[in-house]
C-alpha cells in the first residue's frame, strides 16, 4: 500500500476522495425506494468517471471502480438487483472515454 500511496500525488488523492464521495452518494440515492431514474444515475456515473480519468490522465480502471462499484455493492445485497452491475459498466465506459480524449489530445499531430 505504501508503494501505491507513494506513486499518487496530492491531485490524485483529491481525485480519489472525490470519486469515492460521488460514487457513494450516487449509490445511496440509487438504493432508495423512491429513486427511479436510471438515466440520471448512469449519466452521473459516466460523466464522473470520465472527468476523473481525464483529470488524472492515467489508470482509467481505477476511476471506473472507485465511482461505479458502490451501486452494485449496495443494490445486490439489499434488493438482489443484479442488473445494477451495469453501473460499473457505465463508469468503465466513461473512464475509458475520458482517458482516451485526454490521451488523444496530448499526442502530437
Amino acid at each position: 500500500m505504501r508503494r501505491l500511496a507513494g506513486s499518487l500525488g496530492w491531485r490524485d488523492i483529491a481525485l480519489v476522495v472525490a470519486g469515492l464521495a460521488i460514487g457513494l452518494t450516487v449509490a445511496y440515492f440509487d438504493s432508495r425506494p423512491t429513486w427511479d431514474d436510471t438515466g440520471i444515475t448512469v449519466a452521473v456515473l459516466l460523466l464522473t468517471a470520465g472527468m476523473l480519468a481525464g483529470l488524472s490522465g492515467r489508470r482509467p480502471w481505477l476511476w471506473a471502480v472507485l465511482v461505479g462499484a458502490w451501486t452494485p455493492l449496495l443494490e445486490i445485497p439489499l434488493d438482489g438487483e443484479w442488473l445494477s452491475i451495469l453501473a460499473l459498466a457505465a463508469a468503465g465506459i466513461g473512464a475509458a472515454l475520458g482517458y482516451w480524449v485526454v490521451s488523444s489530445a496530448r499526442r502530437p499531430g
